[in-house]
């Protein structure tokens, strides 16, 4: 998609969009009232700009909708695709980490009373377990903070890849 598609697009299609990026209602409704950006660098600064407003509650209403760590992620819409796209790394991992992520994941859901939330992408099976175990530790307020700035790097990275294909050398050297 194109910024310029975004843009322009009716509130409802640019709402599907900005949803898949991260389902805090009152952020996707800035978003799609803030338009139109002209520039990724400048929706994505807007969108940080908001998410570091984000409220232990927003957390709690995007997280229901995320799949845990591990987790075999299905269905056909846009937001299952990213997060199986974002989890790629985990159908490398050995049964002995797979267990062990389940495991924390479980611990974690005791402790904090939802899922684990980390951005996957870019990051190891291993490295997400270390992150498990060592978030485990934290307080529920550490633990807030820490898990609303995962999201909105998972939010941020989402918005970016929406774009990305746009702006690739290769497109632009087609045009």
């Amino acid at each position: 998609m194109e910024l310029s598609e975004f843009d322009a697009a009716d509130e409802a299609s640019a709402t599907a969009v900005a949803r898949v990026w991260a389902e805090v209602d009152g952020w996707v409704n800035a978003i799609v009232t803030g338009r139109p950006f002209g520039s990724v660098d400048a929706l994505a600064a807007y969108a940080g700009a908001l998410a570091a407003q984000w409220t232990p509650a927003d957390l709690e209403a995007a997280v229901a909708h995320h799949p845990r760590i591990g987790a075999r992620v299905a269905g056909p819409d846009a937001a299952a695709a990213a997060s199986r796209r974002e989890q790629a790394s985990m159908t490398s991992a050995g049964d002995d980490v797979v267990g062990a992520i389940a495991e924390g994941n479980a611990r974690y859901e005791e402790r904090f009373g939802r899922v684990f939330l980390i951005r996957a992408a870019g990051r190891t099976p291993t490295e997400m377990l270390a992150e498990l175990d060592r978030r485990l530790s934290n307080d529920p307020e550490t633990e807030t903070r820490e898990a609303t700035a995962q999201l909105a790097e998972i939010a941020l990275l989402r918005l970016r890849e929406t774009f990305a294909d746009a702006s690739t050398p290769e497109r632009e050297e087609q045009e």
